[in-house]
């Protein structure tokens, strides 16, 4: 039997924005209406096929990291931050101070030590600490059934974050499998994200452990333009809970 290949994606953001519900339904295809408390950080894993439809089409792991929100963790879920291939920024749409709150958790994840240590200080924004960011990042809002007429044109707005990372976005409710169906435009969006993280993992250097640079984003953008629409359709169901001191 073929041992598959894996890239790890995180999944941050604010505690209670609906991060297990968003990971079950992109691993299981089922909704998760009463998850629990997350501690430390929960394991998900599904079966990803790289650029499906095509001669080029390979199966991959992903392993989504749904690490918890708490702010007692703050100083110890750095653990959870090495040797990342992704990251799923996730906010809620009814509540505005959980989109703010993601450059902290993307400044979070980034200024980690190289050595794995605890993080820096993220006290202190800078938009220009995303300039060179060669992790693949997504950004997900979720709770759109809970939003109402008045915040149409809220929705409809790039939010700030994906600017200025450059990333994909999207907005959905957890609760409803017809948010990412097969085929839906929420669905090849991330399945296209999952594209440029094994992308940007396997295929864009020639040494595979070789350490990041930085390069031309419009190189990337084109790479990334040739990427076609996908289906998931095959899901691993394993799950395992990884919990802090």
């Amino acid at each position: 039997m073929t041992t598959l290949e894996k890239v790890r994606v995180l999944v941050v953001g604010d505690s209670g924005v609906g991060k297990s519900c968003l990971v079950h339904l992109i691993c299981h295809n089922q909704v998760c209406s009463n998850p629990s408390y997350t501690i430390g950080a929960a394991v998900d894993v599904k079966i990803h096929e790289y650029k499906e439809g095509t001669p080029k089409q390979k199966s991959y792991f992903i392993e989504l990291w749904d690490v918890g929100g708490s702010v007692n963790h703050s100083n110890s879920r750095h653990v959870f931050y090495n040797q990342v291939n992704g990251i799923i920024l996730v906010h809620e749409l009814t509540n505005r101070k959980s989109q703010l709150n993601l450059r902290k958790w993307l400044a979070e994840v980034l200024s980690r030590d190289n050595g794995g240590g605890r993080s820096k200080s993220t006290s202190e924004y800078d938009p220009e600490q995303f300039a060179g960011c060669q992790v693949p990042i997504l950004v997900l809002g979720t709770k759109a059934d809970q939003v109402d007429s008045k915040r149409e044109a809220y929705l409809s707005n790039t939010s700030l974050i994906a600017e200025e990372c450059g990333a994909d976005e999207f907005n959905l409710d957890c609760l409803n499998v017809k948010h990412l169906a097969p085929g839906s435009t929420n669905s090849v969006k991330l399945s296209r994200f999952f594209d440029k993280v094994v992308f940007r993992r396997f295929y864009q250097y020639p040494a595979r452990d070789s350490p990041q640079k930085v390069i031309d984003r419009r190189q990337v953008s084109r790479e990334s333009s040739q990427f076609g629409s996908h289906q998931d359709r095959r899901r691993l169901n394993s799950q395992k809970s990884f919990h802090m001191d």
